[in-house]
């Protein structure tokens, strides 16, 4: 299996039989989708804090004591999830006045949050600032010059750093690389307009500027990017310390280590991963003589996605002799939308692999020669893209009422989810110990998706 929360266990049923079920963090999926429906997030709690633990653990060996990670809150956004930060001492970062307002209500200390996005209004800096939002990452002129006016309306020095591009292409899909030159984010150092930026930044009098922030993109498995990426960034602090006296305190390094979707992604050691990174920073600080800056990166996919699961009813099987076979279950993209965005790769498993003797008399057109067959799985909605993934290897006795799961869930599904269709979401159910589960998100109804309507 793609992950060790997910395994596959010989179950006794009715009649005296047995069949082998797939279990996820310790739990039956097939009674779980009975217990509270499909379509249905799952979140392994023990999973995510099992994530969080390493990320800190390996900060505080390898990059210092006060140094810690910031759980990127756009891949996952709800209030249980920022509960769960808190108790694991997790920074976190934001993109949006909702998932500040969401980070408040869980009661989360958001004086240890960094209030990110290109494109922050003026309602966004105000709403931050009144709540005590830690720090801002500025990403243009016009941003800096709003952050100033609104610290000094409220007599207020505001904590923020910078966010630069350093020139680098992750090799990742186009849509999340966010490093390069070219791109929508931050100031590029190649072009002079980061050293532009930080000297304006520098002079206005209600903004304190402690460092830089980079981001290079999503998904990342290269050997050394993050070294590169800290390396210019470094090279960027050196000058600005020699030629202009300004002394960086923070680094934050951004995030995207990737995560296994499919058995021929790689695995990552996140541990040693970081301890590079740290090695890379003492080494280039020292050649440059300059003081280590407090040291910050932003995990979110590698927190929480293999930590999540989506279970599936299956709907129908249409199998067209000589083209394709399509398996369409009752969720699809406005669940999850990345194929239809990306082409994200997917591992789909059939929920239960049955005894083979209750199929006599229901061929409908599958061939009765083989185990299994190659398909689409496709969602529900009136749209030729509204697809999960295709060239699935799925049980050729795949009917309707099975349920179908697609595993690595817990990152950029309810968080990108919409009401496409006007299908209502899907709850978010909590697994934790083996045994307990308990609903964090209820599952939404028709009056939610009408309940802004004005008749």
């Amino acid at each position: 299996m793609i992950c060790e929360n997910i395994t596959m266990k010989e179950v006794s049923i009715p009649e005296g039989r047995s069949e082998t079920r797939l279990f996820f963090a310790g739990q039956d999926t097939v009674e779980l989708a009975k217990k509270y429906g499909t379509p249905l997030y799952l979140m392994d709690e023990d999973r995510v804090r099992a994530n969080c633990r390493v990320y800190k653990e390996a900060f505080k060996k390898y990059c210092g004591p006060d140094a810690y990670p910031l759980y990127a809150s756009k891949a996952n956004s709800f209030t249980r999830i920022y509960e769960i930060m808190s108790e694991e001492g997790m920074g976190i970062d934001l993109v949006s006045s909702g998932e500040l307002f969401t980070a408040i209500q869980a009661g989360y200390d958001v004086s240890r949050a960094y209030f990110h996005g290109n494109n922050k209004t003026d309602f966004d800096i105000s709403y931050g600032m009144e709540n005590g939002v830690g720090y801002f990452v500025m990403d243009n002129w016009e941003e800096v010059e709003a952050i100033e006016r609104e610290a000094a309306a409220r007599g207020i020095k505001q904590k923020a750093l910078l966010r630069l591009t350093p020139g680098i292409d992750p090799h990742t899909f186009e849509a999340v690389a966010t490093g390069k030159v070219d791109s929508k984010f931050g100031n590029a150092i190649e072009t002079r307009q980061a050293e532009e930026i930080t000297l304006f930044a520098m002079a206005q009098p209600h903004i304190d500027l402690l460092g830089f922030h980079c981001h290079i993109g999503s998904q990342i498995f290269g050997e050394d990017l993050f070294e590169k990426s800290a390396e210019i960034m470094l090279g960027f602090i050196e000058k600005m310390e020699k030629s202009h006296g300004f002394k960086t305190a923070e680094l934050n390094l951004g995030g995207g280590y990737g995560v296994r979707y499919v058995e021929d992604d790689p695995h990552i050691d996140i541990e040693k991963k970081i301890s590079q990174v740290a090695d890379s920073i003492n080494k280039t600080c020292e050649d440059l003589g300059i003081q280590v800056p407090l040291v910050h990166m932003e995990p979110g996919r590698s927190i929480v996605a293999d930590a999540g699961m989506t279970l599936y009813t299956v709907g129908s099987v249409k199998r067209i002799p000589g083209y394709k076979n399509y398996v369409s279950v009752d969720g699809g993209m406005p669940d999850n939308p990345r194929f239809a965005l990306y082409g994200s790769k997917y591992t789909c498993l059939l929920a239960e692999n049955r005894d083979k003797s209750k199929d006599k008399g229901k061929d409908k057109g599958k061939d009765k020669d083989k185990d299994s067959f190659v398909c689409s799985v496709v969602g529900r909605c009136c749209e030729s893209g509204d697809i999960i993934q295709e060239n699935v290897n799925l049980p050729n006795d795949v009917r309707r009422g099975d349920i179908l799961a697609v595993c690595t869930t817990g990152a950029y599904n309810y968080s990108m989810a919409s009401n496409y269709n006007r299908i209502p979401r899907p709850p978010i159910v909590m697994l934790r110990g083996g045994e307990e589960n308990y609903i964090a998100v209820k599952r939404e109804t028709f009056e939610d998706i009408a309940r802004n309507d004005i008749k």
